[in-house]
């Protein structure tokens, strides 16, 4: 995984779709970004967009998405909106000019996330995903450590979620009907970030049980000839995990942020020193930050694209079986 390049000297005008928690927390993250300005926000609570606009200083509030464009012109809109509601706003920036940027997941179930793909084709936009654990520094120093090692890949990702925990914090039946897809993504993209080539099959050792959530566990193949396990504990204590093993090396994300090296022949794990940015802004929002910017003026990066970010929810269908699809 690549940095982003030098900031360019054309400035990157960035707009706001949603003023809750993690607008916040992009905004933050883009206000730090060299060349980027903090153009306009749209909320369907107008008086918290005035008061994210007066805190980070964006120099528009608009009343609509359509009013948001018209204003700023802006080359990027940054979409953070519940998940029901993120289909209609999709399409609604969709219509205008700009990249998009769309907080994780997009849609929220699998269904969901591929109309919106599909209208943004249909519109001819270039959406992205902010998948941000893929901008760890951990997670990148991961990938590097691995792009030298030759040896096959044993991947093992641990999940943890509490549903009657989303509910009670008022999150919709719907979404927590399908929270697979709105939290378990997290962890579940590893597989997609740190294996080779395609995962050929998945299969289950503890299938999911709707009925009763509880252990889910599924081994996957990939083309490569490399191994995944995936271990999800519902309703019980557990970690957010992540570790590859090669015949040369463990690494290992527990928390997340932090990657730990277990050399052969050593006993220990040996912790990396993980970047700043990823301590003074939300984990990973730094970087995705000046990759998205990047993007919108039309250079490359490796910033996740909206089918990448289907691709994951594809995944995340076939670890949990039926009904998931």
């Amino acid at each position: 995984m690549s940095e982003a390049a030098a900031p360019a000297a054309q400035p990157c005008k960035v707009a706001f779709v949603g003023a809750g928690a993690m607008a916040r927390e992009h905004a933050r993250a883009f206000r730090d970004v060299p060349g980027v300005e903090l153009s306009g926000i749209h909320s369907r609570t107008r008086a918290r967009a005035e008061a994210l606009a007066a805190e980070y200083g964006i120099g528009v509030v608009a009343d609509s998405v359509a009013e948001l464009h018209e204003r700023t012109r802006a080359q990027l809109v940054v979409v953070s909106v519940p998940e029901l509601s993120a289909n209609s706003v999709a399409k609604a920036c969709f219509a205008h000019g700009w990249t998009v940027l769309l907080e994780k997941p997009a849609g929220h179930d699998l269904a969901d996330a591929q109309d919106i793909a599909t209208a943004a084709e249909r519109a001819g936009r270039m959406a992205y995903v902010a998948l941000n654990r893929r901008h760890y520094s951990a997670t990148r120093a991961a990938v590097s450590r691995l792009a030298g090692d030759p040896g096959p890949r044993y991947i093992k990702v641990q999940d943890q979620q509490d549903p009657a925990a989303a509910l009670a914090a008022g999150q919709p039946p719907e979404v927590v009907a399908n929270w697979m897809y709105a939290n378990s993504i997290h962890v579940i993209d590893y597989f997609r970030v740190l294996g080779r080539g395609e995962i050929a099959s998945v299969d289950p050792v503890i299938p999911w049980d709707p009925a009763r959530p509880g252990i889910v566990v599924a081994k996957l193949a990939y083309a490569s000839g490399e191994t995944g396990l995936y271990e999800g504990i519902w309703n019980g204590p557990g970690p957010w995990a992540v570790a590859v093993s090669t015949p040369s090396q463990r690494l290992e994300m527990r928390p997340l942020e932090q990657l730990g090296v277990q050399r052969r022949g050593e006993r220990k794990l040996e912790p990396q020193p993980a970047h700043a940015r990823d301590a003074a802004f939300k984990a990973g929002f730094r970087l995705q930050a000046e990759l998205a910017a990047a993007a919108a003026l039309g250079r490359p990066t490796d910033l996740p694209t909206l089918r990448d970010g289907i691709e994951t929810m594809r995944l995340v269908s076939r670890i949990f079986g039926p009904g998931k699809s």
